[in-house]
């Protein structure tokens, strides 16, 4: 949550960088910050009140509810991202004429319908403790979708990696560098799209098996955020540099700041030294004066010393 919360502070500090597709990029971290949130706030709440909940629990029902629908959220957002991305490789020629109140009514709009629809029928149907239950054929209302977004993102990220293909052929590179290329561009895409919870779908019978899917699967789940802000802020050529030319520019005008300093230090010691010398000067130069007005009264005719 820190790395998110770090790039959606560069994300909106720097406004060089806003455009369609940081746009998406922000609303995408958001719903994994609120997602993130939601989930430790009603793990909390169940804890704290473990033995004492009952089905009229208002208020964890509530707290599932909005689970349920940033859950949904979060996948819909990597949708957004998924459609964003196959228009603007695949139809480059719509890439201009993009409209993001579509991306926002299908992001944060529609989850909304898949989280009413089941609340409504686990309340009718199935109203278990605070709807944690996982032994109901209900929860498809939710993973349903879910599902049926990543599957579409799956085949998102398979044309989107042949059209790659297809174009670094055509600039005639060594065999291994345009594999090596779409390997590394399918990479990118996996913890974007969230293609791992498509090519992970079954959990194995094995025990010792089950175990290693388990840590795989909460590895994946619990540091997509972290790959997705490092990888499409903490590594966007793009914002490295920004904060290049914003270091750079705050190096200067601490330098700056410094050197003004040592400026008016100089300025002022040369200012002081030089009215010491002109004291000094009118000092000598009064003396002189008198001296000579002495010697003079000395030798007159009229002194009592001659």
């Amino acid at each position: 949550m820190v790395s998110l919360l770090i790039s959606l502070g560069i994300f909106f500090h720097f406004k060089s960088l806003s455009c369609q597709r940081i746009t998406l990029h922000k609303n995408l971290f958001v719903s994994f910050v609120l997602n993130s949130v939601i989930t430790v706030v009603l793990l909390t709440t169940m804890a704290k009140t473990q033995g004492h909940m009952n089905n009229s629990s208002v208020s964890c029902k509530l707290l599932q509810f909005i689970h349920y629908y940033l859950l949904s959220c979060n996948y819909f957002w990597m949708l957004c991202e998924g459609i964003y991305l196959h228009t603007l490789i695949v139809v480059a020629v719509f890439a201009e004429k993009q409209h993001l109140i579509w991306y926002y009514l299908l992001g944060w709009g529609f989850p909304l319908v898949p989280a009413v629809i089941h609340s409504i029928a686990r309340q009718c149907y199935y109203n278990d403790n605070c709807w944690v239950s996982s032994d109901t054929s209900l929860l498809y209302i939710i993973h349903g979708p879910i599902c049926a977004a990543l599957v579409v993102n799956l085949f998102f990220l398979l044309n989107i990696v042949r059209v790659l293909i297809t174009k670094l052929r055509v600039t005639h590179q060594a065999e291994s560098s345009l594999y090596m290329r779409a390997v590394r561009a399918t990479l990118i895409l996996i913890p974007l799209l969230g293609i791992q919870f498509v090519l992970f779908p079954y959990k194995p019978h094995d025990h010792r098996v089950f175990e290693i899917y388990l840590y795989v699967m909460d590895i994946l789940m619990h540091y997509q955020g972290l790959l997705v802000s490092t990888i499409f802020c903490f590594f966007n050529g793009e914002v490295q540099s920004v904060l290049r030319r914003h270091w750079n520019q705050q190096r200067m005008q601490f330098a700056g700041t410094f050197a003004n300093a040592d400026f008016f230090r100089s300025a002022s010691y040369v200012a002081s030294s030089l009215t010491e010398v002109h004291r000094c000067y009118s000092i000598e130069s009064h003396t002189e004066h008198m001296n000579g007005k002495s010697y003079s009264d000395i030798f007159r005719s009229d002194s009592p010393f001659v």
